[in-house]
């Protein structure tokens, strides 16, 4: 079939003329008059009546037009897939990710990308709450998380281990001294949290006291670091902050898993697909910090 053809017939349909056609596809009447004329020969059939107020749709050409119309929407999306894919890395890509991994992780990384390639503008969201791909609330997503839900071009790295952490001088002054099941130490909580409950009715220290009520997990890191007590944290904290030290006789979660999520239409975009691989590459360096012993 003359696919150049239906260009034509679509303009015509839609006009209800080959003069007003031809303006919308910038050809001329006598070319779109031979497109239409050559598909209807290729059809075997007549696809349009002349009449009074111009050239109307025959019942063939009205079962047509849904193919038509259907055929140039396939068309355009390939062409919006690969718009741009040879172009020079440029442009602007959304990124995600929680404030602690950014912070402690992702800065130099990026700094890196950014004097890699020049044109290229990452607008950057800080949430401990989940973005969206699937309601573009972004383009790519770091995340820590039990399973995927979402509709999303995914990587998954490695484990994401989360200990219990505290400074080396907590842990030294308080746990010679707790008494059974932590009896004598401290939680930071984070209120009511029926997920932390679990975890720490998980460890050694069943019985110990929950203080405070701190949403922010940086400043459970930083509280911490200062001595105020135990919590949980991603096993990396220690290799950025060596004055914190897992709690002995605790174990490692590693039900979680990092992933680098990447929306499903941008996976033929140059400028995200270099960032993908950029932080994939750049987190898997530290794969051992992340997944711990």
């Amino acid at each position: 079939m003359d696919w150049k053809s239906l260009p034509a017939f679509l303009a015509v349909a839609r006009s209800g003329s080959l003069r007003a056609g031809a303006e919308q596809i910038e050809g001329t009447h006598a070319t779109v008059r031979r497109q239409i004329e050559g598909l209807e020969a290729q059809l075997g059939t007549t696809l349009f009546r002349r009449n009074a107020g111009g050239l109307t749709l025959t019942a063939a050409g009205r079962r047509l037009l849904p193919q038509a119309i259907a055929a140039e929407a396939a068309l355009l999306e390939g062409f919006n897939a690969v718009k741009g894919l040879d172009r020079e890395a440029s442009g602007r890509i959304r990124l995600s990710a929680d404030p602690m991994t950014a912070h402690y992780l992702l800065a130099p990384v990026l700094a890196d990308f950014a004097a890699l390639y020049p044109e290229i503008e990452i607008e950057l969201k800080l949430s401990y709450f989940l973005d969206s791909i699937e309601k573009d609330e972004t383009d790519i997503s770091i995340r820590h998380v039990l399973s995927v839900e979402e509709d999303a071009v995914g990587r998954k790295l490695f484990p994401l281990s989360l200990g219990v952490f505290a400074s080396r001088n907590y842990i030294d002054t308080k746990l010679v001294n707790a008494g059974s099941k932590g009896k004598g130490l401290t939680w930071i909580g984070y209120g009511e949290v029926p997920e932390l409950q679990k975890m720490i009715a998980a460890t050694p220290f069943a019985d110990a006291r929950i203080r405070h009520f701190v949403e922010d997990p940086q400043m459970h890191l930083h509280l911490a670091r200062a001595g105020a007590g135990m919590t949980f944290l991603a096993n990396w904290a220690s290799t950025v902050f060596p004055e914190l030290q897992r709690v002995p006789g605790t174990q490692l979660d590693q039900r979680r898993s990092t992933w680098v999520l990447l929306h499903g239409g941008l996976r033929r975009v140059r400028r995200a697909r270099l960032l993908v691989d950029y932080l994939s590459a750049a987190l898997l360096e530290r794969r051992a910090e992340f997944i711990g012993q």
